[in-house]
């Protein structure tokens, strides 16, 4: 199983990386983890539009799931004609608030009759995500409900006895612990920093400080923790300074077009 990070940015896309997008494949398969702002661009450095398998949506804020808009587009509008309708795995209404965020409309019968529907449902079907176990290709997904103030799934992808576990956003959990038990990699947001003397109180239920991650990563037993969700305002390096002494094990930095290969 190898893991490419598309985009790691934290809300919006950084100067250097997209939002949330995450490539995972395993005996050719290809599972896109959230495909938020910017992630098309970055997806085309790494895979061809069309050969991507399927794709699972955490949560629907636009940094992790408003470039399917364009992807649509692209599916659709081509020389050779529509591709066929991708999975798309997402919370309840996922269709429904996508169509609204791009004023999307179902095709009239001569848009139809020609090839050509702007609507996402044309180029996808969607599958709504409850907490548990889905087999995805050949790989087993786990779901597992997040603390964010939106509906927002945290997954564990597993393959030949390999395991990658994904906390979405999230604050505080004890649902990310157990979804993350002994996971070879863990791929934690880290969007707040423990804040100075004096500033006010972050904000709870919301995201996680670098920290608080590592320390969910020590709890779990993960072998590897990868901090994610990096908003453009923080010091990287800070971030990382404030997670290693939480963390026993080998932490690190995601980055646009990191590959991680779990042997």
């Amino acid at each position: 199983m190898r893991l490419t990070v598309i985009g790691c940015s934290g809300s919006f896309p950084g100067p250097d990386s997209p939002a949330s997008c995450y490539l995972v494949e395993a005996e050719g398969f290809r599972l896109l983890l959230d495909f938020g702002s910017g992630a098309l661009g970055g997806l085309q450095r790494q895979s061809g539009l069309g050969q991507v398998d399927a794709v699972c949506i955490s949560h629907l804020h636009a940094d992790h799931c408003i470039d399917l808009g364009g992807y649509a587009v692209a599916r659709i509008i081509r020389p050779e004609g529509p591709m066929p309708r991708l999975p798309v795995y997402g919370p309840d209404q996922t269709a429904l608030r996508l169509n609204r965020a791009l004023d999307a409309e179902p095709a009239s019968d001569a848009e139809s009759a020609s090839g050509y529907d702007h609507g996402f449902t044309e180029a996808f079907s969607f599958a709504t995500i409850t907490p548990g176990v889905m087999e995805i290709g050949p790989l087993r997904v786990t779901a597992a409900l997040m603390n964010h103030p939106v509906q927002t799934f945290g997954f564990r992808v597993e393959h030949a006895g390999r395991s990658l576990a994904y906390s979405a956003d999230t604050g505080e959990t004890d649902a990310l612990v157990r979804l993350a038990r002994d996971a070879d990699v863990l791929l934690c947001e880290a969007s707040f920093l423990e804040p100075a003397s004096g500033a006010p109180a972050l904000p709870q239920g919301l995201h996680m400080t670098a920290r608080q991650a590592a320390e969910h990563a020590e709890r779990a037993g993960a072998g590897r923790l990868v901090l994610t969700h990096l908003v453009p305002w923080n010091d990287a390096d800070h971030t990382l300074e404030e997670a290693s002494p939480a963390f026993s094990g080998p932490a690190s930095l995601a980055s646009s077009g990191l590959v991680l290969t779990l042997e």
